[in-house]
């Protein structure tokens, strides 16, 4: 039997299971983001709470932090190569949810109407 010390899927579960941690990799996923965006995106959140999730990951090597020289300061997040082998994680758990759960987020649902809009018909050349 392994101990909680030497599992993989309890060293994991403590990088990832703090509340928030999944939904900023998450956003993450699409690609480079400011602060300000994320706080959007993860209603709820609070400035504090964001900075400390973020902090973490980067200190796990999970999210990298980019800064830009500019007035005012523009700071970007984005997923590292260990950040982004977790996207599958939350692909799986997207998928679960929607099969077990009978969960759907506004993400998905918008994914969904876009691909209902049919196409624009191609010009046949004369």
């Amino acid at each position: 039997m392994v101990s909680n010390d030497t599992c993989p899927v309890c060293a994991t579960a403590e990088i990832v299971c703090g509340k928030w941690t999944l939904l900023v990799i998450r956003d993450l996923a699409e690609g480079r983001s400011r602060f300000c965006e994320l706080e959007r995106s993860l209603h709820g959140i609070s400035p504090r709470t964001l900075s400390l999730r973020l902090r973490a990951l980067e200190e796990e090597g999970i999210v990298e932090r980019q800064t830009f020289p500019e007035v005012p300061p523009r700071v970007e997040y984005a997923l590292t190569e260990k950040g982004r082998a977790l996207v599958p994680i939350i692909e799986d758990m997207r998928a679960y949810g929607r099969q077990w759960l009978g969960a759907r987020c506004e993400a998905d649902e918008a994914l969904e109407s876009e691909k209902l809009v049919e196409p624009e018909p191609a010009i046949a050349a004369v």
